[in-house]
């Protein structure tokens, strides 16, 4: 707190000021001024008199305009100003400084540079103390004392306030110096800044930061300064007061002071706070200190001047959940009880500072995985205890404390033990210190432990459960981190830490105490872990290797990478000279001769046999083929089928080093290549496979003898997918050459390539021969039938209405009011649909056909189709809102025609007139994506809308009757299929649903009919009541997964509550997502951590899956599952699903391509057992944004793609927010009703769809979050055009309605980064913006622009999206567990109301049908929405895994394949 002290003036100078204050002398303002200069000139210090002399020099040699010099006198006697606030008048110091932090609680730091912080064992009293070392005493020179302060003697500054009121200026400008230095302004240009032309305009002087107090650090401009009024009277010096009578446990002789360790112990009350310096070695530092007005202990003895102070600390709690604070001077400990009345706010500060990093240590030591949202949940949620002087906790306290709650954390962090995971790297703290822009490692050197308290901190010593697993998975994990823990240590230990080298824990000294000092040579150890010291964990390197890890942003494109060689075009060496046939050829063609058998130096060879081949490259291992067929044509041949190892696999070395993989990759080589004859066994599945879970007690399947190998599964390099080796039947005729990787191959080629069939005989050209169909890829194309087409094959009639587009930057923006528009440089909006692409082109084949050429014979290379155009209702010159309103499958016909190449078809659609349905258009639209149907024909030159002609209807559907069911009619070959769909009815598979939240995954199965979720595991139990309210009959266990898997392989039937465990056999699809944060902030494995991974809920959940062996299983996860611990994680897990015999795949899915407006990017692991067909990944139904599709996984270096063949494209348009949301009725900031009627019929196609086909009048859960009064008055004046974010809030003070007024943000310091606005004004809120270290005294808060923004916006883009609006026209960042303004996903406002999203709408963003029912209060609601899988993204995988079994029912009902011949090993 500064201290006001006066200046002693003679009383003939008073006077004669006040006489030109009120203008009682006819001089000009010039002549008032130099007047007055000369009046106050010998009392001002005298440095100040130098500078004045200096100028007047200047001025008398014209180097300085009168104007100039002026405004340099100003500044001068600004600073000579806030010196003699200060208490530096007359020569009279006061005792000492500190680094405060701009919240008037600076006395109250308790890890001030050079403090120690005591043990929280303080509160034994006298007994067990901290020892000598921890703080020795230092007597410091005996300071001056100020008596105390009469008031009547004028500051500088308050003679210059009393400015006639007609001199003061009127202009806008002069009201933003009211406060502080602006009556010097006022002072020397009362009258001549009307002189036009003669003084430049009032902000363009001020633009230096304004004065400080150099003690405290507090601004001296600050309207709620607060100034030490001074000790009383009869108040005592703290020797004379430790000897008064009434407490004293000494003598007047001083010398008990003396012994540290019998120091007394006081309590203190009504104090205040001046400042102290204290010696320390080496240095002078100042730090913060107490002054009381009246102290009392056993009986009130008023004390003044206690200090110097030796260290600070916090003794724990007063038997409630108030913190204690001390302090200990040279001869007592203190510990503050109450504050004075003044002081009372201020000190309040500080236990809100102390609580809130209780509340942050305890909460996130028991919750390590939160998010940064979670933690705000957690704080805003938490009732103050009583006694504080502060009634809730909020966002912006979280931030006003941030500095020291993370030093607190690295406080609880530096005491634990080495192998704890340090709760600094958690992602819940890297958010908050990012945000914050907080200092790591500012004061570690000081600390000690600050806050970590037995009694009150309550450690989870719990941690999670050990991980129950099968012995297959625990084997191969176990098998594969043994190996790699030998390595590292074979490398020389653990992994060296790295250090920034910049903060003060790198710089401080090794301490040689803990034990990797110890081990350390120059501490007489081996010198072998090359660890740093414990004390020296750097933790800004902490942070940015747990950074490493952290999830790409939703539109990260990963780089397009080489596809690896294949081993077809890798080198080879030729190793043998001796080769000759054995027997004689069996068969000729042309120049070859074919035989059976060859003589290799020693070994014979023959067809069928495996043979390894010799790199060119020594490093590389063998490469290992089937001979499939060997002939002499001038050289020695054979045909080899390659196979590949796992390394060459995206298992790389996770993988078994003896298991092979077929690939379909061949090549003819030479017999000299050949290394040697090896033996490969193709290791089939047990009939008994599904049962036989769980039950192996080796992971080897073979011997390694050097030349033994095996293989089990078929893989596809492209797309990562491992499948049962394909059923091929070689002719008896051609054994000798019959190769099944040529023969899929060229069946591949010839799908790629279009060809026709049956020509039409009756239709007539010259220039032209037409067909009746057409295959490509696959499908076969009928004249009549209807195709997807990209969205360049043809265009419309009527010109396209552009996208509306957001005008450019404002460039006539009022800078001083908008200060930080300027960081909005790129018109690019987050969650834009802009950029997205058309969806497909629709038409109808008229005509296929060929052009003939010159001999008269058609040219099959280039096949055409002339096509009918139908439009979309947004083709029309309706325009988008058409689009909007009505159902996304409609079309409307046009007799417009265009003519294609077969080439860029990309799909077939079925597209009916709606009159001739035998069902309601409803029922047609549900039975699947590329249903699609008009009622109407659109014609583009009169842009008028017209009955279809008669030649639209479909022919073979003619005469069905108006979609009622009735009328005949042959059915098309696409119908057959269908009926053939309905004969063979796929069974619903029987489901387990493992961590299934409130049930997302499971309800988009249900919704294409693929399962029956039978049982369901979920821990929290607010999840696993919603997931009981929207599926009755499932079994839902709310206990731990590992527990409930121990009892089943124990051979349990029940839980301990009687529900009845599903048992091994009954489990045929098991789907859901393990949590992986366990692991995920951990930058790679090692002899610490790997444990973490192994004893990780993905383990348990491989186990379930290798106990039970269902036909399907599914893992869903965050896309950076794929990447964590450079993929090791998606290696592992591929590997066991491998070893249990699972054909298996990866991709990364955007659910905005599935019918969401949301970005969501989800890595989904599909597995089938044996005998079923591997799934493949949906094809995008809705076209999104390209920013956020880039869904290529990066493993080793190699690119890998799921199998989708569309890209971005999409067959429908993209669903937006305002398709979302823009039907439910408006509610306020907190709205709380749970229920609530609609107000309205739905407006587009996905509200009608999501309300569902039964009439529900009742809105259920269209509650938000009740918002502080601070973010909802930023909230009302964030703007409502698209874009709008935090960067376009108004620096102005605003009334809130608990009526507290804010503050305009002040900028105090220059940006090198940005520079000065266009008025002159800085742009930097703190030193850092200049270049120089964060000083916390620069922290400002109760701004309606967020002060921590602008702080740190510099080097995090800018903080782009947060405050900011969804747009109606684009889509929801991913849906998280919280919405919060500052959050990781900022834009959470809404369109037009000033309010975070509901959770109605957010459960909309995600797919969740209005009925689906949420259980517990708002926040769980949340977290519900935000942890669950788009069920709309689950349905299109739920299709494919349906397709999947419906192929193979059909296969079933027709006679199987045999295999090709293989060597079967069991």
């Amino acid at each position: 707190m500064p201290t006001r002290t006066s200046l002693s003036l003679p009383e003939d100078v008073k006077e004669r000021l006040q006489v030109l204050e009120t203008g009682g002398e006819s001089l000009s303002e010039e002549e008032c001024v130099k007047e007055k200069l000369r009046l106050l000139q010998d009392f001002l210090q005298a440095d100040t008199q130098d500078q004045l002399r200096s100028l007047e020099a200047k001025l008398k040699n014209s180097e300085l305009s009168s104007v100039s010099a002026v405004l340099s006198v100003v500044g001068v006697l600004i600073f000579d100003d806030s010196a003699e606030q200060n208490g530096h008048s007359n020569g009279i110091s006061e005792n000492g400084s500190h680094e405060g932090n701009g919240e008037k609680e600076g006395a109250m730091e308790t890890q001030e540079e050079g403090d120690t912080i005591k043990s929280p064992s303080a509160t034994k009293g006298r007994s067990g103390r901290r020892s000598k070392a921890d703080s020795e005493p230092k007597k410091s020179p005996a300071s001056s004392r100020v008596t105390r302060n009469s008031g009547k003697q004028p500051t500088i500054l308050s003679m210059f306030s009393r400015i006639r009121e007609e001199k003061r200026l009127k202009t806008e400008s002069d009201e933003n110096f009211e406060h502080g230095t602006s009556c010097l302004y006022r002072l020397f240009f009362g009258k001549f800044h009307l002189l036009k032309g003669s003084i430049p305009p009032p902000p363009l002087l001020f633009q230096t930061p304004p004065p400080k107090c150099p003690d405290c650090r507090q601004y001296l401009d600050d309207s709620d300064l607060k100034f030490f009024q001074g000790d009383p009277d009869d108040a005592l010096d703290e020797p004379e007061m430790l000897t008064d009578e009434r407490l004293s446990l000494f003598d007047s002789n001083e010398d008990g002071f003396e012994s540290y360790e019998d120091l007394p112990q006081h309590k203190i009350t009504n104090f205040s706070e001046a400042t102290c310096v204290l010696l320390t070695p080496g240095s002078l530092k100042r730090i913060p200190s107490m002054m009381t007005t009246l102290a009392w202990m056993v009986c009130g003895v008023p004390a003044k001047k206690l200090g110097p102070i030796n260290a600070w600390w916090i003794t724990g709690f007063d038997g409630g959940e108030k913190a204690l604070i001390g302090f200990t001077t040279a001869f007592a400990d203190y510990i503050l009880m109450e504050p004075s009345e003044e002081y009372s706010p201020i000190f309040a500060l500080m236990q809100e500072k102390i609580y809130m990093s209780k509340i942050v240590v305890e909460f996130l030591q028991k919750n390590p995985d939160v998010t940064y949202e979670d933690l705000l949940n957690k704080i805003e949620t938490t009732v103050p205890p009583a006694g504080l002087n502060f009634n809730r906790f909020t966002e912006d306290t979280l931030l006003r404390h941030a500095q020291f709650v993370v030093e607190q954390v690295e406080s609880y962090d530096e005491a634990g033990d080495s192998d704890e995971q340090p709760i600094i790297v958690t992602p819940c703290m890297r958010d908050l210190i990012k945000l914050a822009g907080v200092t790591l490692g500012k004061r570690r050197a000081a600390r000690r432990q600050a806050i970590r308290h037995p009694t009150k901190i309550e450690k989870d010593l719990k941690g999670p459960t050990k991980a129950t697993t099968t012995k297959l998975v625990y084997q191969i994990f176990d098998t594969f981190f043994s190996d790699q823990i030998d390595q590292n240590n074979k490398e020389g230990g653990g992994v060296k830490r790295q250090r920034c080298g910049v903060c003060e824990v790198c710089q401080a000294p090794d301490c040689g105490k803990c034990s990797a000092c110890k081990d350390m040579i120059k501490f007489g150890g081996s010198g072998r872990s090359k660890q740093a010291c414990q004390k020296r964990r750097c933790p800004n390197m902490a942070v940015k290797e747990a950074e490493d890890d952290e999830n790409m942003d939703e539109e990260d494109v990963l780089p397009l990478l080489k596809d690896t060689k294949k081993v077809s075009q890798a080198k080879k060496k030729q190793t043998k000279n001796k080769i000759t046939w054995v027997g004689e050829p069996i068969k000729t063609e042309g120049r070859r001769d074919y035989y059976m058998k060859v003589r290799v130096e020693n070994e014979v060879l023959e067809v069928g046999d495996f043979v390894s081949v010799s790199p060119d490259d020594p490093s590389h291992p063998l490469y290992l083929a089937r001979i499939t067929a060997l002939w002499e044509e001038d050289e020695k041949m054979f045909h080899a089928h390659w196979f590949w190892r796992g390394t060459d696999t995206v298992l790389g070395e996770s993988s078994d080093p003896l298991e092979l993989f077929l690939v379909d990759e061949c090549e003819d080589m030479q017999l000299s290549f050949v290394h040697g004859k090896v033996n490969v066994l193709y290791k089939a599945p047990s009939e008994n496979w599904f049962m036989e879970g769980g039950m192996d007690d080796d992971i080897k399947v073979i011997e390694d003898d050097g030349k033994s190998f095996f293989y089990q599964l078929w893989y596809d390099g492209e797309f990562a997918r491992f499948e049962t080796p394909p059923k091929v039947m070689p002719d008896e005729d051609c054994k000798y050459k019959f190769c099944a990787s040529c023969t899929r191959n060229k069946e591949k080629q010839e799908q790629e390539t279009p060809c026709v069939f049956d020509p039409l005989e009756d239709e007539e050209s010259d220039s032209k021969v037409f067909y009746s169909l057409a295959c490509l890829k696959g499908e076969q194309y009928r004249v009549g039938s209807s195709v997807y087409l990209l969205p360049e094959a043809f265009s419309f009639g009527v010109k396209a209405a552009s996208p509306v587009k957001r005008p450019h930057r404002k460039e006539d923006v009022d800078e001083d009011l908008y200060p930080e528009y300027y960081r909005k440089s790129s018109d690019y909006i987050k969650g834009s649909n802009l950029d997205a692409p058309e969806p497909f082109r629709v038409g109808r084949i008229k005509e296929i056909f060929c052009n003939k050429r010159s001999n008269g014979k058609p040219d099959t290379s280039e096949i055409k189709l002339r096509i009918y155009k139908f439009y979309r209702p947004e083709n029309t010159h309706k325009g988008p809102k058409a689009g909007y309103h009505t159902d996304i499958n409609r079309l409307y016909w046009s007799d417009e025609e265009v003519t294609v190449s077969m080439a860029d078809v990309l799909g077939r659609c079925r597209v009916e007139y709606g009159e001739d349905l035998v069902e309601s258009v409803q029922e047609y639209s549900s039975g699947g994506p590329d249903r699609f149907y008009f009622l109407e024909a659109y014609n583009a030159k009169s842009k008028s809308f017209e009955d279809p002609p008669n030649h639209a209807r479909s022919v073979v559907n003619k005469g069905k009757g108006k979609g009622k069911g009735k009328g005949k009619g042959k059915a098309s070959s696409q119908d057959t299929q269908e009926q053939e769909a309905q004969e063979l009815k796929v069974p619903k598979l029987h489901t387990l649903d493992v961590f299934s939240g409130c049930g997302g995954l499971s309800e988009g199965f249900h919704q294409a009919g693929i399962s029956e979720t039978n049982w369901a595991i979920e821990m929290w139990d607010p999840a696993a009541q919603a997931f009981r309210l929207n599926n009755p009959g499932t079994t839902v266990f709310t206990e731990d997964c590992n527990v409930l898997l121990k009892l089943v392989m124990s051979g349990e039937k029940t839980n301990s509550l009687g529900q009845k465990l599903p048992q091994k056999g009954d489990v045929e699809m098991l789907c859901g997502g393990p949590p992986c944060q366990g692991f995920s902030g951990m930058n790679r494995f090692n002899s610490r951590t790997y444990s973490k991974f192994k004893n990780s809920l993905v383990v348990s959940y491989l186990s379930y899956c290798d106990y039970y062996r269902p036909k399907f299983f599914l893992l869903e996860n965050v896309r950076n599952f794929v990447s964590f611990k450079r993929s090791m994680v998606l290696k592992l897990t591929l590997r066991c699903l491998v070893r249990m015999g699972y054909q298996c795949t990866f991709g990364v899915l955007q659910a905005g391509q599935y019918g969401v407006a949301q970005t969501r990017r989800r890595a989904i692991i599909l597995a089938a057992a044996p005998g079923e067909k591997l799934p493949r990944y949906p094809e995008p139904l809705h076209v999104f944004a390209p920013r956020a599709c880039s869904l290529n996984v990066v493993v080793d270096d190699k690119k890998y793609v799921t199998n989708v063949t569309r890209g971005n494209g999409g067959i429908y348009r993209t669903i937006t927010v305002r398709d979302t949301m823009s039907d439910l009725p408006e509610i306020r900031n907190g709205a709380s009703a749970l229920e609530i009627s609609y107000n309205g019929e739905p407006q587009s196609w996905f509200q009608r769809h999501i309300r569902g086909a039964q009439y529900q009048p009742i809105l259920r859960d269209h509650i938000c979050k009740d918002m502080s009064a601070l973010v909802a008055a930023r909230m009302r004046h964030i703007p409502l055009a698209p874009g709008s974010d935090w960067r376009d809030l108004p620096n102005i003070e605003v009334r809130l309605p608990d009526g507290i007024n804010t503050k305009k943000l002040r900028y105090t310091h220059s940006d090198k980064k940005n520079g000065r606005s266009g008025t002159g004004a800085l742009r930097g809120v703190c030193a850092c913006a200049g270049g120089k270290p964060c000083d916390p005294a620069d922290r400002q808060f109760n701004t309606l622009i967020p002060w921590c923004l602008p702080h740190t916006g510099n080097r995090h883009n800018h903080w782009a999206g947060l405050y900011g609006r969804l747009e109606w026209d684009g889509f929801f960042s991913t849906t998280v567990t919280n919405p919060e303004p500052m959050g990781k996903q900022g834009r959470v406002l809404h369109p037009e109301q000033h309010r975070v999203v509901s959770v109605r709408e957010c459960a909309r963003s995600q797919g969740f049908p209005d009925t689906y029912r949420f259980f517990g209060n708002i926040l769980d609601k949340h977290r519900q929405v935000g942890n669950a899988v788009p069920p709309p993204l689950a349905k299109a995988i739920g299709l494919e895994i349906k397709k999947c079994v419906h192929e193979k029912m059909r296969d079933n009902s027709t006679e199987p394949v045999k295999q090709e011949k293989m060597d079967v090993c069991d």
